[in-house]
């Protein structure tokens, strides 16, 4: 478990929750653990609830012996529902710790790093139908387009797509590994900068196979209901893409356009920001944990 990964900004999200001894809190990414330990330790009684839907984690949470936790084997998209379930439709916090873990960067099999050959696969929930290599074998070459602009952030997105057809073409029984894939897009990679093209692919593709975008939307519409009044939103992201929902649904309470007001001028939102700017970690903290130099922390309390 200590190998999982380091928790990023720990003290800085468990005083962001603004943890009341009694209270009832949910960490929407439990992972390796590392932030939910913290808030039992610093909970006097209370609840626990802690959802994420890798097996690796399950693991995780059945080593931790306290009844004050919960463990929620699904998708956070679902946490009004469990909620209900388990008779908290009401919570005092809530802690996001987007993105992927170490962990799983870490594990071959899995799929999600440039690092090793292994099957496309890249499914955080293991037991889910689609994987990177139905993405990169069946999506049409307008969808790949898409996908890598948008997710990918990549310059040259038309032309990759175009490439990843004609290599699937060529290939008997398409593109199956991390390999097959490199090898399509070699001759396009920035010289110099191959890995950062390649991480940068492999974002775009990990995204469309886990809905990442999509699934963050419906957490957050789902935040100002489950919070109570003065309750309070953690979050941790890792890119852009993942840090700019999170910064309109708290400012704006919606992902695009302006805050809506009523008739005298008044704000129309759910949730007010507690920091300015987002949280950044010190240099100190991301020479220990190189994965915390791209971290932005918000934090917002409902209003």
């Amino acid at each position: 478990m200590t190998n999982y990964h380091d928790p990023v900004l720990l003290q800085a999200c468990i005083e962001g929750l603004d943890l009341k001894p009694g209270g009832t809190y949910v960490d929407i990414t439990f992972g390796g653990g590392g932030h939910s330990r913290e808030i039992l330790r610093q909970l006097e009684g209370g609840r626990l609830f802690a959802f994420d839907q890798d097996p690796d984690a399950r693991a995780n949470a059945q080593a931790i012996d306290d009844p004050r936790l919960t463990f929620v084997a699904s998708n956070f998209r679902n946490i009004k529902r469990y909620l209900k379930l388990y008779k908290a439709e009401q919570v005092d916090g809530i802690l996001a710790d987007l993105g992927i873990s170490s962990h799983q960067i870490d594990t071959p099999e899995r799929g999600f790093s440039t690092r090793f050959d292994a099957d496309l696969d890249m499914r955080m929930n293991q037991h889910a139908d689609k994987t990177a290599r139905d993405v990169v074998n069946e999506y049409s070459e307008a969808d790949l387009h898409r996908i890598l602009g948008m997710y990918g952030e990549i310059t040259n997105a038309r032309t990759a797509a175009t490439a990843l057809v004609a290599a699937r073409s060529n290939r008997s029984g398409g593109l199956k590994t991390v390999n097959d894939l490199k090898a399509a897009l070699q001759r396009l990679a920035p010289r110099g900068k191959e890995n950062k093209y390649f991480a940068q692919v492999f974002q775009a593709l990990r995204i469309e196979v886990n809905e990442e975008m999509q699934v963050l939307e419906e957490f957050l519409e789902q935040v100002p209901d489950i919070l109570k009044p003065g309750g309070r939103l953690v979050v941790m992201s890792y890119h852009s893409l993942e840090d700019r929902p999170v910064k309109n649904f708290i400012n704006k309470g919606k992902f695009q356009g302006e805050v809506e007001k009523d008739l005298f001028g008044n704000e129309l939102k759910p949730l007010r920001s507690v920091t300015r700017k987002p949280i950044e970690a010190t240099p100190d903290e991301i020479a220990r944990n190189p994965r915390a130099r791209s971290a932005k922390l918000r934090i917002a309390e409902k209003i």
